[in-house]
Parts: C-alpha cells; structure tokens; sequence
C-alpha cells in the first residue's frame, strides 16, 4: 500500500484514550521541534518531557484534542482551547497542529482541521481563532482554509533556530449547526 493509499483514523482523545495518546503524540511533538516549528519550544523536548507535557496539556478541562492515527502510530494533532471568559462561549482558540514529517502529504493537517471545525460548530461555536509563524507554511495553508489575517507581531517568539520570528494572527467563522 502506497503512502497515498494508508488508511488514517481521526479521533477525539477521550480521558481514557488521553495517557496513552501522550505516549503516541511524544514522537510528534519531538519531530515538530526537530523540524523548526516551536509550539512553544525552543529545543525539542526528551520523550519523557513530551510525556508529561502531553498529559498536563490533556488535564486542561477547556482543551479538545484530535490524534490522527495510522494504527497504532500517531501521525498528528490538532487541539480547540474554549474561551474562559463568559463573554466567549462563542469562540476558541486552535492550537497545536502538528504533523509528523514522516505523514506530510497525506491530507493529514487538513482532516484534522476538518474535524475540529465540525466538531466546534456542532457545539455553538462560531468563531476560531489562532496564530501562527509568520511566513510559514501553515500560515499558507490556513490561508487556503479560508482563515482571515488580522495582523502580525513581529519578533513574537524565539525559534528552535534562536531567530526571533513574527506571529501572525488569524480567525475563520464558522456556521452554527442547527438544531434539526
């Protein structure tokens, strides 16, 4: 079976699912670091850091994370963080999208999105927003998506590089499902 051809699941990563979610995802974020993205890391993480990072990341009550999965190996991630405040029922944040360089290619980022994106409309949310490298690839993609720049800040973060690197800010609507 050719790469194009694999099968690959997207699932909701569940309290049950999520310690051993955090295992399958240490090589993905390991992986993202290694290949410049920062995800808020300037050297990528040892397995164990990975670990445990995954598992305080899955006890945030306002956080909904996918793994896309081919079989047992995790080939991504993409997460929705709700809004704390009262007055953002509305909205969420998306947050570490993350394909393995192994699966890129694959239609991964964009099935991870997808499922986000229904899921948050399904559940009355109707405003997505993000930030992400400016310049980047995934900037281009969320371009492509249907995303909407705001604006830019520059030197923002600190990249595995040691570059200082601009954030750009974005936001995508979505409509509401209805109640049938």
């Amino acid at each position: 079976m050719s790469g194009a051809e694999r099968t690959t699941s997207i699932e909701r990563v569940t309290d049950t699912s999520a310690a051993a979610t955090a295992a399958a995802l240490a090589p993905v974020l390991i992986d993202t670091v290694e290949s410049g993205a920062s995800v808020g890391w300037i050297e990528p993480p040892t397995p164990d850091e990975a670990l445990r990072w995954w598992g305080a990341f899955f006890a945030d009550p306002d956080t909904e994370t996918w793994v896309a999965r081919d079989g047992d190996r995790a080939l991504g991630t993409i997460t929705l963080v709700r809004a704390a405040k009262r007055n953002g029922p509305h909205r969420a944040e998306v947050v570490k999208l993350m394909v393995h360089r192994d699966a890129r290619g694959r239609g991964i980022a964009p099935a991870l999105m997808a499922a986000l994106e229904e899921h948050a409309a399904a559940n009355g949310i109707t405003l997505l927003v993000l930030d992400t490298e400016t310049g980047s690839l995934a900037e281009s993609l969320y371009t492509r998506w249907g995303w909407q720049t705001v604006g830019g800040i520059p030197d923002y973060a600190v990249s595995p590089s040691g570059a200082l690197g601009g954030t750009t800010i974005m936001y995508k609507r979505l409509a509401a499902a209805r109640d049938s």
